[in-house]
């Protein structure tokens, strides 16, 4: 009886281990925390975006991935790729800024 609680015990144990593995971020895929906080970072930067009076008017692609925002599209001059660059790297949370924006 004693040794069927402990094959038990360590079979939950071990399921136990395999579900918080499976939730663990890995360097091509995040966690469902790093998801969740990643879409918080997208959704800040874009509504900072959209309600700034000089890049509201341009199409500005922004992606976030483990802290690292991408800005990516077409703006009209340097200072609003600058701009859109300082919006994001404002943002709690944001390790880092890729800021992809074509001047046109």
């Amino acid at each position: 009886m004693k040794k069927s609680n402990i094959v038990i015990y360590c079979l939950a144990l071990l399921m136990l281990s395999a579900v918080f593995s499976g939730c663990a971020s890995t360097r091509t895929q995040e966690s469902t925390g790093q998801y969740v906080d990643d879409s918080v970072i997208t959704t800040k930067v874009k509504t900072l975006i959209a309600a700034d009076d000089f890049l509201k008017s341009f199409q500005i692609s922004v992606e976030t991935f483990q802290g690292t925002v991408q800005l990516s599209g077409f703006v009209n001059s340097v200072q609003a790729s600058d701009k859109a660059g300082q919006i994001a790297r404002s943002i709690q949370g944001v390790k880092a800024v890729t800021n992809n924006l074509i001047v046109k």
